[in-house]
């Protein structure tokens, strides 16, 4: 095949193309933005009530011109930001509370000003409560985008199908993933490296449930990873650093590994110890 055949074909595949791809660039300057619009003070302090109105309308065309590029059809998008941006007030106090539970919970933060500017797992938290919601309102690959640059930024890996309560706190955040239809309730607390997963990546899956149900007040340490969409996680439950579950867990149960410390006499030891770093 010559380089020109290649390059009409692959023309012709675009132009043939049945799903449209938002711009990740603009996708970004959105997040960024419209995250900065509502929860650094500063830059609010400095606006007027109608300037304010004038850059939350800017944000508006911004999101629909997204949407526009996902679906292709101007009523639809319409109605899409419009019920998004009813939405925003809602998912900003939920927002709060997820904000407020970091600042209860977490000894290191000092403020909620501190939490909302410099917390990857509240930033992790908004994309997540902004992707979700469009999610609800049927529209996909803009999630998808929003969400992975939310990974990209933080570590943090949040599919935006799935569903989580309120008051969510996330300390650390890095390399935690919780997949596409986890259930989280209430009062929830996740630390770093935590898998929320599914027992196999089978396509024919795809329509099920995979991921597990974690209810309210659970409290998840470093590295556990939980799998499987019968999975159920019993409320006031504490999961242990390291923890692999794939069965489900009662209601105020603590699931640990026990560690063992044996303390050696002067001899040398019978076997060689080779760490590797």
């Amino acid at each position: 095949m010559s380089t020109a055949t290649f390059i009409q074909d692959l023309y012709n595949q675009h132009q043939q193309a049945t799903t449209a791809f938002p711009d990740k660039e603009m996708a970004k300057e959105f997040i960024d933005g419209f995250f900065k619009f509502l929860f650094i003070p500063q830059k609010q302090k400095k606006m007027s009530q109608y300037e304010l109105s004038k850059e939350l309308e800017s944000y508006k065309s911004h999101l629909s011109a997204l949407v526009y590029d996902v679906i292709g059809d101007g009523e639809k998008t319409q109605a899409i930001t419009d019920s998004f941006f009813d939405k925003v007030p809602v998912i900003y106090n939920i927002l709060l509370n997820d904000a407020a539970a970091v600042l209860e919970f977490d000894p290191a933060a000092k403020s909620i000003e501190e939490v909302l500017m410099a917390y990857p797992g509240f930033f992790a938290t908004a994309v997540y409560r902004f992707s979700h919601q469009l999610v609800l309102q049927g529209v996909h690959i803009l999630p998808r985008v929003f969400a992975e640059y939310a990974h990209s930024k933080t570590g943090i890996d949040i599919h935006p199908g799935a569903t989580i309560g309120e008051s969510f706190f996330i300390d650390h955040g890095t390399g935690i993933v919780i997949g596409e239809t986890c259930v989280i309730g209430n009062k929830v607390k996740i630390y770093q490296g935590v898998t929320l997963g599914a027992l196999s990546v089978n396509k024919d899956c795809a329509e099920t449930k995979r991921h597990p149900t974690i209810e309210d007040n659970v409290i998840i340490y470093s590295g556990a990873t939980i799998l499987g969409g019968a999975t159920v996680i019993g409320n006031d439950s504490v999961i242990g650093g390291n923890v692999w579950l794939t069965n489900s867990v009662l209601p105020f149960s603590i699931v640990y590994h026990k560690s063992e410390v044996s303390i050696r006499d002067k001899n040398p030891l019978p076997e060689a110890l080779n760490f590797v770093i």
